[in-house]
């Protein structure tokens, strides 16, 4: 080691350093890569007839396109128009085709368009009354939609939970500012999946391809008539239409960021159709460009590699294009296309009690959404839906209903990315009122107008001013059902106190890890508990920071480890294999539930840990005293000995642990969530939050987004089998005495005691029941 350490020996460390992180990257990929091909063997394997027909037609297509053989080009003039019958306008089209006039076709063609997309599309978008409701009922959603279209002008885009984002100047559609790396020109099929060492985060990338804020400069056109708007939509899709070639770049990769995209145009196109200053020649470019779109997604559906909302969104695209464009040679089979693959898909990832089936309270709302444009869509042009489709919505809005908190907000359960089928509204990821709303109106039902707390915009949008006395008609009101509800397929549990704003709410996750398929969604979150006091929420899931591109951050966030659960031996319940993929599923069982007036108690079990070498039985029972408060019983089965952590993930809030072990959990300005963890021996309590070496102790709101957050763990080393009980107190006023606690067990039953200041409490927990005996106790002299 030299003496002095100069700018040379500096220089040196610094790149060692970095050759090192070069070949630790390079080793992690490497392993994927290595990763990735062992499944995609086994995967081979398994593979029915139909699933390798379709895997290698669309591999031949894939070759094909790369030699220009089977391209997607542009649709010659004469192809693209069904036969003109008795339309006048399309009759017109065709006259000028045959006289090769070019430029009557486009205009033609555009008044086409316009003639024919408003009984077709959605009323909000064609009625000339949407734009004074919309100042009357929603001027300050109006505000934020102009000022999203400002900045989408003048080239800031606030993608997922990125604030202002700017790709320079012209945008640049294939570079990721965040990483600073530019996917290159190649066909998309060497994007297959996006290597983030290649192009930084595609999630990023695509969501600013979605061209979903096209839409937010058309509403703002739609109400302002300011022609600046169109200005730049036309300048973007031109610029975009020339950096995007055909099946070229990473913006071709995903079929279903090719749907989005073409259901953004449509709904820009119907937004923009009567401005003076969309000129005859874009639409026509545009209208080539949603031919080839369609009929790359047609080409490469989703139908075996992501057979979940990828399938579903695929074939929405494929039905706003068959229904717009129906005049399209090819429009009669999309359309046909995504009415099938819709209604076959929600048969099989609908469950049968409303659940989603990738366990993912995002994922579900997202489902949700294509559904309710399907089903408007589906009205407004006669096609006829099997009855039983609008009530699997309904049951699917229910499970979000229960699910969400009593502040209003939606709690996060396995992945989510942040996106929306079409925001027309700017909310926050956990902020479904706007589905409750169109459900409301779509449906009649009193209860979803009660969760949406009033009109939402986005239903003026999508069913008109006829939906603003529809709902006017309905009188908001709580569900009739308990507050307290168990999905047995999904494996949600909830306890709830009331319906009120201020109630007591907490889920149990008792469901399996994500999917059959591949459980790419899920997280290893088994029988982890999410708890909000006096409508506050406390105790929490983590979240989803990032997918492939933060490596680390997807591990820890979707681990145990961040999942207020039990953790063994510092190991996760189910072991990843890629940023999709796990080794294992396990799967979580209730054995049992009951609600009663004064208590709700589920029993549940999984065996996630059996694969150690001394195997762990993990059941958890959760027991609701009306209204008091939580009791969380963990019986841990094994033989050897094992550390034992029971973690309790919070939001970033004020959370203070005394010496004792009790943690006082400040959810507001009056109340506060009280928290002790007790054994037949000791137990270590201690927080952690922010934590890098290991990552611990993190929320994330948004994706993109993460905060510091504390996380509570009780531990101990110890053989089992081992009984560990957790209460959970809600306490009105701040800085309450502390109850005495005690812990029994007479033949197999949990007796807990509390004491407090001025009554006791004594709860037995049985196999078969639960025995509550409360009494006031006398003041003290």
């Amino acid at each position: 080691m030299p003496l002095i350490s100069g700018p040379h020996t500096l220089a040196g460390q610094m790149s060692g350093r970095r050759e090192r992180r070069d070949l630790t990257h390079q080793a992690r990929s490497a392993r994927m890569r290595i990763s990735e091909l062992r499944q995609r063997m086994q995967r081979l394997f398994r593979m029915r007839p139909m699933e390798l027909a379709c895997r290698s037609r669309q591999e031949l297509y894939k070759w094909l396109e790369q030699t220009s053989i089977a391209g997607h080009k542009v649709a010659p003039h004469d192809s693209l128009f069904i036969e003109a019958g008795s339309d006048p306008i399309l009759a017109h089209v065709h006259k000028r085709l045959q006289q090769h006039d070019f430029t009557g076709v486009a205009l033609w063609s555009r008044d086409w368009f316009c003639e024919t997309v408003a009984p077709r599309f959605f009323e909000g978008t064609v009625c000339a009354e949407t734009p004074v409701y919309l100042g009357e009922y929603f001027r300050e959603t109006l505000d934020h939609i102009v000022a999203a279209a400002e900045e989408a002008r003048r080239g800031r885009f606030c993608l997922l939970g990125y604030p202002a984002l700017s790709f320079g100047d012209p945008v640049d559609w294939h570079l990721d500012p965040l990483s600073g790396r530019r996917a290159p020109l190649a066909h998309w099929s060497h994007f297959d999946p996006p290597a983030p060492e290649l192009v930084g985060d595609c999630k990023v990338v695509w969501e600013l391809n979605r061209h979903q804020w096209l839409v937010h400069l058309g509403q703002a056109y739609h109400f302002t008539r300011d022609e600046r708007y169109t200005w730049r939509f036309s300048v973007y899709v031109r610029d975009w239409l020339l950096a995007n070639p055909s099946g070229m770049g990473i913006n071709w990769a995903s079929s279903l960021e090719v749907a989005l995209r073409l259901i953004s145009w449509c709904w820009a196109l119907t937004m923009f159709r009567g401005a003076k200053t969309l000129a005859p020649e874009l639409f026509e470019v545009m209208l080539n460009a949603i031919w080839i779109h369609a009929s790359h997604v047609e080409r490469y559906l989703s139908s075996y590699s992501s057979p979940n909302t990828h399938l579903t969104g695929e074939a929405l695209g494929l039905l706003y294009a068959g229904i717009i464009f129906s005049d399209l040679r090819k429009g009669a089979r999309w359309r046909e296309q995504g009415i099938q693959i819709l209604l076959e898909e929600s048969e099989r990832q609908i469950l049968p009690d409303g659940t989603y089936f990738e366990q993912s309270t995002c994922y579900q709302r997202y489902t949700v959404e294509i559904y309710l444009h399907f089903l408007i869509l589906a009205a407004r042009n006669g096609i006829p839906i099997p009855p039983s489709l609008p009530q699997r919505v309904q049951r699917m809005c229910d499970v979000l209903l229960a699910l969400r908190r009593p502040d209003g907000s939606m709690p996060q359960i396995g992945d989510a990315d942040g996106g929306w089928l079409m925001p027309l509204s700017i909310r926050t990821p956990d902020d479904c009122r706007g589905i409750f709303s169109t459900a409301a109106a779509l449906f009649h039902r009193s209860d979803y107008a009660w969760a949406a707390g009033g009109l939402a915009p986005e239903t003026l949008w999508l069913l008109g001013p006829s939906a603003v006395r529809t709902f006017a008609m309905l009188s908001p009101a709580p569900p009739s059902e308990s507050p307290s509800r168990v999905f047995q397929n999904g494996g949600y549990v909830v306890m709830r106190s009331t319906w009120e704003e201020d109630a007591h709410h907490l889920i149990l996750d008792a469901g399996p890890l994500g999917c059959p398929i591949s459980g790419a969604h899920g997280h290893a979150d088994l029988l982890s508990i999410q708890c909000s006091v006096f409508g506050e929420p406390c105790i929490v899931d983590p979240g989803m920071s990032g997918y492939a591109a933060h490596h680390d951050w997807r591990e820890f966030f979707r681990s145990s480890a961040a999942h207020s659960t039990v953790m063994i031996d510092r190991v996760s319940q189910a072991t990843p294999e890629g940023p999709f993929a796990w080794k294992s599923r396990p799967q979580a069982r209730l054995l049992r539930w009951r609600s009663t007036a004064t208590y709700d108690l589920a029993d549940a079990v999984h065996h996630g840990y059996c694969r150690l070498p001394d195997p762990v039985v993990h059941r958890r029972r959760v027991v609701f005293m009306k209204p008091r408060g939580w009791i969380v019983v963990d019986d841990l089965e094994g033989q050897a000995e094992h550390l034992v952590e029971v973690l309790f993930q919070f939001l970033p809030v004020p959370v203070i642990l005394d010496q004792t072990g009790w943690a006082r959990v400040h959810g507001g300005p009056h109340h506060e969530l009280l928290v002790r963890t007790l054994a037949a021996i000791p137990l270590s309590a201690a927080l952690h939050e922010g934590g890098l070496t290991p990552i611990q102790g993190w929320y994330s709101a948004d994706y993109g987004q993460r905060r510091p957050a504390p996380l509570l763990s009780y531990s101990t080393v110890a053989r089992l089998p081992l009984r560990v009980v957790t209460l959970l107190l809600p306490s009105k006023k701040a800085s309450v005495r502390l109850p005495v606690v005690s812990l029994g067990a007479a033949e197999g039953s949990v007796l807990v005691e509390l004491v407090f200041e001025d009554w006791q409490d004594t709860i037995e927990i049985g196999e078969q029941d639960i025995v509550h005996e409360s009494k006031e106790l006398c003041a003290p002299l």
